[in-house]
């Protein structure tokens, strides 16, 4: 009787190459008793197998793991060599006989697998062009597709075809062509990175990863490499410096040989590789240890990561850029450079100089669409950026960039770019307003006209405080490479503390007092300061936009009028803001944020126009009545109202009243006064608009 392992394979042309078979330690095996013949197969697959061999007369006999048959030989199918037994976690039961044909020449389990046995070695029966070599013997000249065809009928010929059946199964293909492709073992050249790969992980260790989760990624891709391939078969690319001997094929690779190859490199580029004879550039001094002075030349180039990798010695280090130093800075590239360009970098530069080539990396994600899809041309969902700066203008590409979280993915999409088109609105409104109230005809000169510290109001102050808290969020935010940080602080603080509170309480004091009188200078010192800090800190985001800015804005002596990319960042105000005046202001604010609801209704209900048509009762609890007592003159004009009442409700919580306004209207500031109609030579003006327009 004859014992055949049921081998099962999805392709015939690499049974030439030689073969082993792997099994899965850990399953049981059984013989199947079919006539005067047995197959060996995983027992769970048998009925499987059977059936589709079309075999219903069978027999099985004896259980063992694939372990205890680890080390046999068989007979090769087509050629007069042994075919070990082998084992591999690979092997699974969802398909075949459990018994894998295995051909390290032609797939990387099959590679890694066999590594572990001394006794099987590599033949590849393809050459370059995916033709069957000399060693496939009948099949000599045949392609891939033919020799699949060949071997089969072969194997059927020689009664060594259980079975055969088609099936649809996943196949690697070319990412550009979509022509299927093989795997093939060919000689390369390596870099160990075992003996330096602990020295990697310490610079590893030395940079800043934005996201932290950098590092833990690129420590393990360094971790799990032994060997780094540095050769390619292209037909372009910078050579690999190498010569054989023309007689035994030996690499010849030494300080004489690079020395020379290097000076031809330098005179006339690595062109001159492929074009001059070795016997134009290899000394004549250099010979091969057998006695040979003829070379050949190697023809792959190296991987172009390598290439990219030391881009830090040339381009930081090299003659061109003398500003520059090493090592860099920062590194920016996508999430996928942690295998390519970050670790090529690393590698080359640890064993170059000890240490890593940059100081920073920060990793992006992806553009995508509106909805999260890739974009692609054939999907026709990509965005010109062209399109987008043609509508909406750079500095709008340039805020998008700037608000998403790049780390991920990030959409794009006309309804994406409509809303910070707005958002860029707010931003460049609120220097609009403040450049019209500093600008020509305002009449302000920073050098002359800016007020002391001590003569700005507490609500200029609160600004500046506020001011002072945009400074140091966005510096973080640069510094952290958080733009989005950045350009929604920045938002808020034109939206929230400036439209909706400072510039909006300001204007009574901006276009009714005089021209020349502090509380009008101080509001326009505070806005000076303003303006002044957040064209720079915006800057780097809305390019475009802080430069116009910085050009229609007044300058004192100490700015650089030409540009603001000429002038530093900001510096904070230098006050000093106590945690009571915090809390006082915080009060302030969440008590105009409450009265603005009641001015609101009283609108809807028609009861007021205007908010200066109202007169604010206050209905105050007891535990808070000093304190609007004390503030009823100011709140005022924080509210924009013609009155404030405090009165004590005994209620445990404080509500607010709106009463129409007593006093007429005065046509300047159109607030509600008793004393319009007493002035004689003022009767339309309140009290401060008659002194105002005195000469």
């Amino acid at each position: 009787s004859k014992i055949y392992f049921v081998i099962w394979t999805t392709t015939t042309w690499t049974i030439p190459g030689n073969l082993a078979i792997c099994l899965g330690p850990q399953y049981n095996y059984t013989l199947v008793h079919v006539g005067d013949e047995y197959y060996v197969m995983a027992e769970e697959l048998v009925k499987t197998t059977m059936e589709t061999a079309g075999i219903t007369e069978y027999t099985t006999e004896g259980i063992f793991t694939g372990a205890e048959l680890e080390g046999m030989k068989t007979k090769h199918p087509l050629y007069d060599r042994p075919s070990p037994i082998i084992v591999g976690d690979h092997v699974t039961l969802e398909s075949g006989t459990g018994c894998v044909h295995t051909a390290p020449g032609y797939g990387v389990e099959d590679f890694e697998v066999c590594k572990k046995y001394d006794d099987i070695g590599i033949i590849v029966c393809v050459d370059s062009k995916g033709k069957q070599t000399a060693e496939a013997g009948e099949f000599e000249g045949m392609d891939t597709d033919q020799a699949n065809k060949a071997i089969a009928a072969k194997l059927t010929e020689l009664g060594a075809m259980l079975a055969t059946q088609k099936i649809v199964h996943q196949y690697p293909h070319c990412w550009r062509c979509n022509s299927p492709i093989i795997y093939r073992a060919t000689e390369q050249w390596f870099c160990s990175v075992n003996g330096f790969k602990d020295d990697a992980i310490k610079a590893i260790e030395s940079v800043k990863w934005i996201p932290e989760w950098g590092e833990d990624r690129i420590k393990g891709t360094v971790r799990d490499r032994s060997d780094w391939c540095i050769s390619r078969q292209r037909t372009w690319g910078v050579p690999i410096p190498v010569v054989y001997c023309k007689d035994c094929g030996k690499p010849i690779c030494n300080d004489e040989t690079i020395s020379a190859i290097s000076e031809l490199f330098r005179k006339e580029g690595s062109d001159a590789w492929w074009i001059k004879d070795t016997s134009e550039f290899i000394p004549a001094s250099v010979k091969c240890e057998c006695g040979c002075g003829e070379f050949t030349k190697e023809y792959d180039i190296m991987d172009v990561w390598f290439d990219s990798g030391v881009s830090h010695t040339s381009v930081m280090e090299g003659k061109d850029f003398p500003s520059l130093s090493w090592p860099a800075d920062l590194y920016l590239e996508g999430a996928d450079q942690y295998r390519g360009w970050f670790q090529s970098s690393l590698l080359t530069s640890v064993v170059y100089k000890g240490q890593s080539p940059y100081k920073a990396v920060c990793t992006h994600g992806w553009v995508v669409d509106g909805e999260g899809k890739a974009m692609h041309k054939s999907l026709g969902n990509g965005i010109d950026p062209s399109e987008i700066t043609d509508q909406y203008g750079a500095d709008i590409l340039r805020l998008w960039a700037a608000s998403s979280d790049y780390h991920s993915d990030i959409r794009i999409s006309k309804p994406i770019l409509g809303q910070l088109s707005d958002a860029y609105k707010k931003i460049r409104n609120t220097a609009r307003f403040i450049l019209g109230n500093l600008g020509n005809g305002a009449g302000f000169d920073p050098d002359k006209d800016s007020v002391s510290d001590d003569q700005l109001t507490e609500l200029d102050k609160w600004a500046l405080m506020k001011l002072d808290t945009l400074i140091d969020t966005m510096k973080k935010g640069y510094d952290a490479f958080d733009f989005h940080i950045a350009l929604h602080a920045l938002h808020n603080f034109c939206v929230i503390d400036m439209s909706n509170f400072y510039l909006d309480i300001i204007k009574d004091r901006l276009y009714c007092e005089k021209e020349d009188s502090v509380l009008r200078r101080a509001a326009q010192t505070a806005m000076y300061r303003i303006i002044s800090a957040m064209t720079r800190l915006a800057a780097p985001i809305i390019s475009f936009t802080a430069e116009e800015i910085w050009q229609f804005m007044p300058h004192s002596a100490a700015d650089d009028k030409e540009s603001v990319f000429l002038n530093q960042m900001p510096e904070k105000s230098g006050i000093e803001f106590t945690a009571e005046f915090t809390d006082k202001w915080d009060f302030i604010y969440n008590t105009r944020l409450a009265v603005n609801k009641v001015l609101e209704d009283a609108r809807n209900e028609k009861t007021i126009g205007k908010s200066l048509e109202a007169k604010i009762i206050i209905k105050s609890s007891d535990a808070d009545y000093d304190r609007y007592a004390s503030l009823a003159d100011q709140l005022k004009d924080i509210l924009i109202v013609s009155g404030v009442e405090v009165e004590k409700s005994g209620a445990a919580e404080t509500t607010f009243e709106v009463a129409k306004a007593e006093g007429e209207k005065c046509e300047r500031c159109w607030c509600f006064s008793k004393y319009v109609g007493t002035n004689h030579d003022h009767p339309t003006l309140c009290e401060r608009c008659a002194v105002a327009v005195e000469v």
